[in-house]
């Protein structure tokens, strides 16, 4: 049963990739760093292993079918995964909620909040195409 369910999982080749070179980081650097840190050294591992990588990518967020301001996601991966970088003790439970607003302003449907705290930890969150609206978009 489970090859089953992971085969279905959205980008699950490259979700499992990419948790794999989080764990490298993580082990690499420990806990401590900026987000900006994590992110460079994700980034750095990401693309070697030989994924593309766009930081800081601009996305249109839209309010009754007309723009309204512009949010930047801190990494997007092959053009298909949002990657939202955290560091800390703790994580802030609207991260994902964050990750999930992002998704909805995209047509991408899946992204991971990677979590640098003092234990790694990463969440998967999907919001599906055929689930958005898309009203004057």
């Amino acid at each position: 049963m489970q090859a089953e369910e992971g085969a279905r999982l959205i980008e699950a080749a490259i979700t499992h990739s990419v948790i794999g070179c989080f764990y490298r980081v993580h082990r690499e650097l420990g806990f401590g760093y900026r987000e900006y840190i994590y992110a460079l050294a994700i980034e750095r591992e990401l693309t070697d292993a030989g994924h593309r990588v766009a930081r800081e990518v601009s996305a249109m967020v839209h309010y009754r079918g007309r723009p309204l301001a512009r949010q930047t996601l801190d990494m997007v991966v092959d053009a298909k995964l949002v990657l939202e970088i955290k560091a800390g003790e703790r994580l802030h439970p609207g991260a994902t909620s964050q990750l999930f607003s992002y998704l909805c302003a995209t047509d991408l449907e899946v992204g991971l909040v990677l979590h640098f705290g003092r234990e790694p930890a990463f969440h998967r969150v999907i919001c599906e195409n055929r689930l958005k609206q898309r009203a004057g978009r």
